[in-house]
């Protein structure tokens, strides 16, 4: 199993940005995907999560109408774009999934908001 995220970068306040995660050595399909974050000084916190069909999305309250997650089953990626994005939001972000009682983790994307 592998996940490699991207596209994580220094914004403004307020601008947009897109990370997207992409999936290897397991059905991808079949799987339920989350994003997480971890801030400096701070723990680990789930950011948003989406089902294998893509039926049901879940979101920590702190980014609902802000951020929206999305998965391409015939690409094997997860992506987050992320709105309006504010300081708080800087942190690590990475991409998650559980197979067989086993969490997997990819090595994370740093995103800097900050003017």
């Amino acid at each position: 199993v592998q996940l490699v995220e991207s596209g994580g970068d220094l914004v403004q306040p307020g601008e947009s940005l897109r990370v997207s995660c992409a999936a290897s050595g397991f059905t991808f399909s079949l799987y339920y995907m989350s994003w997480y974050r971890q801030a400096p000084g701070k723990e680990r916190e789930l950011v948003a999560g989406i089902s294998s069909d893509s039926s049901v999305k879940n979101y920590v309250d702190s980014v609902k109408g802000r951020f929206t997650i999305s998965r391409d089953n015939t690409k094997n990626t997860v992506d987050l774009q992320m709105n309006s994005l504010k300081p708080e939001d800087t942190a690590v972000y990475y991409c998650w999934t559980r197979i067989s009682a086993s969490n997997y983790w990819g090595s994370g994307t740093l995103v800097t908001v900050s003017s």
